[in-house]
C-alpha cells in the first residue's frame, strides 16, 4: 500500500515535473534543425520498459560493474532496484510512467541509506549537435534527480552528469540501438 502511495507521488511529481509540452522546449537545446524522425510511437520502446537494462551484474560499456556490492536486492530481477537505466523518448526528458517504479524504488533505497551516493548519467543518441545531446542527458538525469529529491532523497546524495552522445550502450546506426541509447543510468558509490 505504502508503495502504491510512493509510485501515485512519483507519477503526479513526474507529470509536474516534466509537464512542459514539446512546444514549450528550452530554446537552448534546439539547435536549428529538425531530426527527420521525431514521431516516434510507443512501440519504440518496447522492450525496453519491462526489465531490460543494467542491473547490478551487468557489465557496462566502459567494463565497469556499476553497482556492483550493494546488496542482493540488486540482483533480484524480480526488484525494481535491478533496473538501473532509464530510458526516454526521441528529444525527451520526460519520464515514462513505465520507469516511475523503479525510480520510487531507488528513491526509497537511498532514504533508508543515507551514506549511499547515486551518480545519474544522462545519454542521448547520436542524432543531434553535440551541444544539444549534453544538455538533453543533463536534463534526462535532473528529472530522475528531481523526482527522488521528491521522494525524499537527500540532495548530496545525488550526482548528475551528461555524457550526451559520447558513451553509447549500443554503436548501431539504427531506432533500435538510439532507442538503447537514450538513458540515464544510476550509479551506486559508497558516499
Amino acid at each position: 500500500m505504502k508503495l502504491n502511495k510512493t509510485v501515485m507521488a512519483l507519477a503526479i511529481s513526474a507529470a509536474i515535473l516534466t509537464g512542459c509540452s514539446e512546444d514549450e522546449k528550452d530554446a537552448s537545446l534546439i539547435d536549428g534543425t529538425q531530426n527527420a524522425n521525431s514521431g516516434i510511437n510507443d512501440a519504440s520502446t518496447r522492450g525496453l520498459n519491462n526489465g531490460s537494462g543494467m542491473n547490478g551484474s551487468e557489465m557496462n560499456n566502459s567494463g565497469m560493474y556499476p553497482n556492483a556490492g550493494i546488496g542482493p536486492e540488486f540482483s533480484d530481477p524480480n526488484n525494481p532496484l535491478s533496473k538501473s537505466t532509464i530510458y526516454f523518448m526521441l528529444d525527451s526528458s520526460q519520464v515514462q510512467n513505465d520507469f516511475v517504479p523503479v525510480i520510487a524504488a531507488h528513491a526509497q533505497y537511498l532514504v533508508a541509506h543515507p551514506g549511499q551516493r547515486v551518480v545519474m548519467q544522462g545519454h542521448g543518441d547520436e542524432r543531434g549537435s553535440r551541444e544539444y545531446n549534453i544538455a538533453l542527458g543533463e536534463q534526462r538525469a535532473k528529472s530522475v534527480a528531481n523526482m527522488m529529491k521528491v521522494q525524499g532523497v537527500n540532495d548530496g546524495q545525488l550526482d548528475v552528469v551528461s555524457y550526451g552522445e559520447e558513451k553509447p550502450a549500443s554503436f548501431g546506426h539504427d531506432e533500435a540501438s538510439w532507442e538503447l541509447n537514450r538513458r540515464v543510468e544510476l550509479i551506486y558509490q559508497a558516499k
